[in-house]
């Protein structure tokens, strides 16, 4: 083939239009790369697929890079010649490195298939969330398939937090996260005088091999392991937290004006003369909302005003790209990593009492039975009339009379609206069919010296509930404003369960003599009415256990498939943009429709995956240090005895919940009494096979602390009395899969 037959060939890049818009000098697609290579039919060198698609020298380096793209992402593969290959010819399969502490490993597949064995002689060769080439190699002997690597695509590993050993004179740092089981290496001159022991931050300069430990260079030093605060320094770090702003963020912030600018009133609906009052707990410092209720004969008119955030953080700005990166702010016990700058956070957006603020406003109006009849979206203008808690407006209601009730006599008629409305709007709820899983909420109270000096559950009142329902209804508008007008949004989704959960869920309700409605397809309403049935039973705890895990977890998509749990066709998040992402999306987007315009973010999908992960990268983050903080407040009390309720059962043990301490630790099951016990995953048990006893989720015990491992975050009990199963006391709060 001529040079000019090749540069014709080119042409016939049926991408070659979508290329010109990227590119002013456009190369090949990657997918009319893989079509030639394709019909070229045998693995095919660089320079011989240069030549068959005419890429001139000047092109060279660009075409080059494209290529390093394509293997990056197993598109495809270099075989031990250097020849490119397809990857679908290979019968390769690409995916993600899950790491275990004792050594081996999983692939999960990109494609969704079932995953792979990796031996801890493959994991040697790589570190847990690397992106991977695999050639199946059959099943091992416990019959899982199994799997060698082949190639590494992508290491995700550059830098990580751990701790300090000196053995023999050799240097090691012991990852503190246990999915990643091999020890970097310290050379001597890369230690940054570092003591043995100290909590720091390593930079990998040498990834794993076949034949080598990975090697690091000490970066940062931490401090001691139980210094106040090192856990959630450790946790920051261990699971990749944006936790300080950048300089050109601190600059920008100083130029922010200290109050609300008179320019920026116009077109703004001037609600100053409305009382709406923020309510919020005791520690609450950023205030995202505020409500008022007027009400009449005929019904109630809702007020929920919400930080105007998008007044100040603009598309693509600093400000804008940090949030997005954060995703949403980490609220860690006596710490925040929030998503914005303080001065904003705290202090512009936040709707501080008797300050002016600008805000987005949900106006709805409900009839007497709590049935919307209309709503409307408008900007305003606001100042919030008292800083409420809580606890003081559930006292009021509770106590018109009482002197706190007096000293806002004037918003006690307000609140008393709140309150009706949010007793109708409960009726709707539970018609509706909602499902609300009973469980404790905690919170730790810390001394002086910022150690814990108890826990103790959160008691929910009708104030808490008051302002939910009213933010339930301000995002269930929000979705239904954006779907109607056809405008895309990030919905907050949580699916249905999926068959093979579902019918797992039945059968093991059909032992207890118990049956979940709705046949193939359940409604929320059948989950709640099962609810209903059980509240009263001893099991009651072990049957809605295993029902809440037969639901997915909430997540973000730009495609709505409904809330199950709250039983909404369409539902998204609104209400709190000073401390999530989405919620700040839906802003724009309102406010675009608002202008006859539309919001063009980028790919939703992509943001939707995204704000998902960092709301489950929080998440694992503020687990991580409560459960160390809960270690540490446990270890000067071993020896003791508790009432204790088994919360789940495994193969290597069951996790016990102390009734008074709200603190999980474990009984092995090789301290379980004289027998050998099996693991039943369809009945939550464990099952003496001489005996026949059963230990199963809800069963009360008596417990004894035996150990406390601060490094591993790891409580240890032994049995020491088996109570009968009867309903433990406890303070009893809603959960929802908001």
């Amino acid at each position: 083939m001529s040079i000019k037959e090749h540069r014709k060939l080119r042409k016939q890049d049926p991408y070659l239009d979508r290329e010109k818009t990227r590119y002013t000098n456009p190369l090949p697609s990657r997918e009319f790369i893989l079509q030639i290579l394709k019909q070229n039919g045998i693995p095919t060198a660089e320079n011989q697929l240069q030549k068959l698609l005419g890429i001139k020298r000047h092109e060279q380096d660009a075409f080059t890079r494209r290529l390093a793209a394509m293997l990056r992402e197993g598109q495809i593969f270099r075989n031990r010649k250097g020849d490119l290959c397809v990857m679908e010819k290979l019968d390769l399969i690409k995916g993600t490195v899950q790491g275990h502490a004792d050594g081996y490993g999983f692939l999960i597949p990109d494609d969704g298939s079932a995953d792979l064995f990796l031996s801890a002689k493959e994991m040697h060769k790589i570190l847990h969330g690397d992106h991977v080439l695999v050639r199946e190699t059959g099943l091992d002997k416990r019959g899982r398939r199994e799997a060698v690597v082949v190639e590494v695509l992508e290491r995700v590993n550059h830098r990580l937090v751990g701790r300090l050993y000196v053995d023999h004179g050799i240097m090691h740092v012991v990852a503190e996260n246990k999915r990643i089981s091999q020890d970097i290496l310290i050379p001597g001159d890369s230690s940054l005088n570092a003591s043995a022991g100290q909590v720091v931050m390593v930079e990998i300069i040498q990834q794993p091999s076949k034949h080598a430990q990975p090697i690091g260079q000490i970066v940062e030093i931490l401090g001691d392991y139980i210094d106040a605060g090192m856990e959630i320094e450790i946790a920051l770090r261990k699971h990749d937290l944006p936790h300080v702003f950048s300089d050109e963020i601190e600059k920008l912030s100083t130029k922010l004006p200290a109050r609300v600018l008179r320019k920026d009133y116009a077109e703004r609906r001037d609600l100053r003369h409305l009382p709406l009052v923020t309510i919020d707990g005791e520690t609450a410092r950023d205030f995202d909302d505020a409500v008022y209720c007027g009400r009449d004969d005929h019904g109630f008119t809702l007020y929920v005003a919400i930080a105007d955030v998008s007044q100040y953080v603009h598309p693509d700005d600093p400000f804008d790209r940090e949030a997005l990166t954060r995703g949403n702010s980490v609220y860690f016990p006596q710490r925040v990593i929030p998503m914005l700058p303080e001065v904003l956070s705290n202090g512009l957006c936040s709707l501080n009492p008797k300050k002016n603020r600008l805000c987005m406003v949900c106006e709805i109006r409900f009839d007497a039975h709590g049935e919307q009849q209309h709503y409307v979206f408008y900007p305003a203008l606001m100042k919030s009339h008292a800083r409420l808690t809580y606890t003081r407006v559930a006292a009021m209601l509770t106590h018109p009379k009482s002197k706190e009730a007096k000293q806002h006599a004037k918003l006690l008629p307000d609140l008393k609206n709140l309150h009706a409305l949010f007793k109708v709007l409960l009726k709707a709820r539970k018609k509706r069919g909602a499902i609300d899983f009973e469980t404790t909420e905690t919170q730790m109270l810390f001394n002086a010296q910022g150690k814990i000096e108890k826990i103790e559950p959160i008691q929910r009142n009708d104030a808490h509930r008051l302002i939910e329902e009213c933010m339930l209804a301000a995002n269930v508008c929000a979705a239904d404003f954006l779907q109607q007008h056809g405008h895309p949004v990030l919905y907050r989704i949580h699916e249905r369960p999926a068959a093979d959960k579902l019918e797992a869920l039945r059968d093991f309700l059909k032992e207890f003599g118990v049956q979940l409605g709705g046949k193939n397809k359940p409604k929320a309403s059948d989950y709640a009415k099962t609810l209903s049935k059980i509240k009263n039973r001893p099991d009651m705890h072990l049957l809605q256990t295993v029902m809440l895990r037969s639901l997915p977890q909430a997540q973000y998509s730009p495609d709505n498939c409904g809330h199950f749990g709250l039983a909404y066709d369409a539902y998204t998040h609104f209400t709190s943009p000073i401390r999530r992402y989405p919620d700040l999306l839906t802003h724009r987007a309102i406010k675009a429709v608002l202008r006859g315009e539309q919001y063009t973010p980028g790919d939703w999908q992509e943001l939707g995956s995204h704000c998902s992960q960092t709301e489950r990268r929080a998440d694992e983050a503020t687990r991580d240090v409560e459960t160390w903080l809960k270690c540490f407040f446990m270890q000067d009390k071993i020896g003791e005895c508790f009432d204790g309720i088994i919360s789940s059962v495994t193969g290597f043990g069951l996790f016990v919940a102390l009734e008074e301490m709200y603190v999980e630790g474990l009984i092995h099951i090789s301290e379980l009494p004289s027998d050998y016990f099996h693991f039943d995953p369809a009945r939550h048990c464990l099952l003496g096979e001489r005996t026949g006893r059963q230990f199963r989720i809800g069963d009360r015990l008596r417990v004894k602390l035996v150990r406390v491992n601060l490094e591993t975050s790891k409580i240890d009990f032994i049995l020491n009395e088996f109570k009968k199963n009867t309903a433990p006391k406890k303070n009893k709060s809603k959960h929802k899969t908001r």
